[in-house]
């Protein structure tokens, strides 16, 4: 699909966001359908505009809270007046690779204040998705540094260089990729081409925007691997709508036409929004499409928000 992997092994990569804006296209297949309904978008500034229009506003993380490390300029400050209206604000976010208390920390360090309960990632989907396949052994692409909090209890072993590991697993959970090396992609896919066997992906993003490029996220590989070998992955994340239960089924009894999800990418925020069912705003300025023509990725993709928002 284009992308590289840069020094550091985070998978960092100077190519552009229309190159990853190709890859996302290019497996549109295995993403759920857009919804034709709306026509045009609406164009606002900020998301204070939309304040009256909703209750609930759900948002995305990378690329509408922060950047990278850094939070988007006067976006805690939205956010917190969204929340003095009486509006229900919860993250929902393919944050799939850092244990929960590591990101009510990380929002609390940008100056967000978020609880536990209004967090919803693809994590905690991809751990209410695993239902009677608990007792399966495991093999995690992840980061040993980020810690297996969340996962305890999971029988679960680390593929790194050991072929033997690919083959002694029952299936495999690729839910961070800031280590992993084109080295383990040819094991994970050779391993799958002798044996397949289940492959539950907890974070679909193909890429993350960064303070210095994209990063390479597990969707990339997942879907590298599909290609390769013909087994399917199961998706836990946006665009699907597992992701949105999880968040409703958190939320309680709610009018869905009061709910607003609020991102920065079309193929997994805004589509996974018509999914669920719920009004959408792209974020314009910030993120995915930063310097770009977020109108005619509209056009190209058809993919259609109800709103372009330049910042948060």
């Amino acid at each position: 699909m284009g992308l590289g992997q840069g020094a550091g092994g985070d998978h960092l990569t100077a190519l552009t966001a229309d190159i990853a804006f190709a890859a996302y296209e290019a497996v549109r297949h295995r993403l759920p359908p857009a919804s034709n309904g709306q026509v045009a978008s609406r164009s606002c500034e900020t998301l204070e505009e939309l304040a009256e229009k909703f209750d609930v506003f759900l948002l995305d993380a990378f690329g509408v809270l922060n950047i990278g490390e850094t939070a988007i300029p006067e976006t805690p400050g939205r956010i917190a007046a969204l929340k003095a209206a009486g509006k229900r604000v919860l993250v929902v976010s393919n944050a799939a690779g850092f244990p929960h208390a590591t990101l009510i920390e990380k929002y609390a360090r940008l100056g967000y204040d978020f609880a536990g309960e209004d967090i919803i990632t693809s994590r905690a989907t991809l751990l209410a998705g695993l239902n009677g396949r608990r007792g399966l052994h495991w093999g995690l692409m992840a980061t040993p540094a980020a810690g297996l909090r969340d996962l305890e209890g999971l029988n679960l072993t680390y593929l790194q260089e050991d072929p033997a590991a690919y083959d002694a697993v029952d299936g495999f959970l690729l839910v961070g990729s800031a280590v992993w090396t084109e080295a383990r992609q040819t094991l994970l896919e050779a391993a799958l081409a002798r044996r397949p066997r289940p492959v539950l992906v907890g974070n679909p993003d193909i890429v993350a925007p960064r303070e210095t490029g994209f990063s390479a996220e597990p969707g990339h590989f997942a879907h590298r691997l599909a290609d390769s070998t013909g087994v399917t992955p199961e998706f836990f994340g946006k665009p699907f709508g597992n992701i949105f239960d999880l968040a409703f089924a958190r939320i309680g009894p709610v009018d869905r036409g009061r709910v607003l999800m609020v991102g920065d990418s079309l193929h997994t925020d805004i589509l996974g929004a018509q999914t669920a069912g719920v009004a959408s705003a792209l974020i314009t300025d910030f993120g995915f499409f930063a310097g770009l023509d977020a109108g005619r990725a509209v056009a190209m993709t058809g993919i259609t928000p109800d709103y372009l928002v330049r910042r948060p």
